[in-house]
């Protein structure tokens, strides 16, 4: 089994942490949603400074509602040109973790 995951790179002179808490943004929202509990179970990403990247585990409902809250926000607050995202595959074990080193 395969599991969804979705690779933000962000253009450079970006501040990552400044799009990391975009994404803590997006997970809030979902909290609207699915409530706290179930999103502290389901949701997960990883953020990697150096190579402007953050990865959301979309394999789940509540991962799939925050990749899409994100990237409306984003597109909203940057501009469509300012990031790229792509749905990635990953085995389940690895999946954050595989698609931050994937095509860096």
């Amino acid at each position: 089994m395969n599991t969804a995951v979705f690779r933000f790179t962000f253009a450079s002179g970006l501040d990552l942490c400044e799009v990391e808490s975009t994404l803590q943004l997006s997970i809030l929202a979902a909290e609207g949603l699915f409530g706290e509990a179930r999103v502290r179970m389901d949701a997960s990403y990883l953020a990697d400074a150096p190579r402007s990247v953050i990865v959301v585990d979309g394999s789940t409902s509540v991962g799939d509602a925050i990749v899409r809250i994100y990237t409306g926000f984003l597109t909203r607050e940057l501009g469509p040109d300012a990031f790229h995202v792509r749905r990635m595959t990953a085995p389940p074990a690895k999946s954050a973790g595989a698609a931050i080193g994937a095509a860096a």
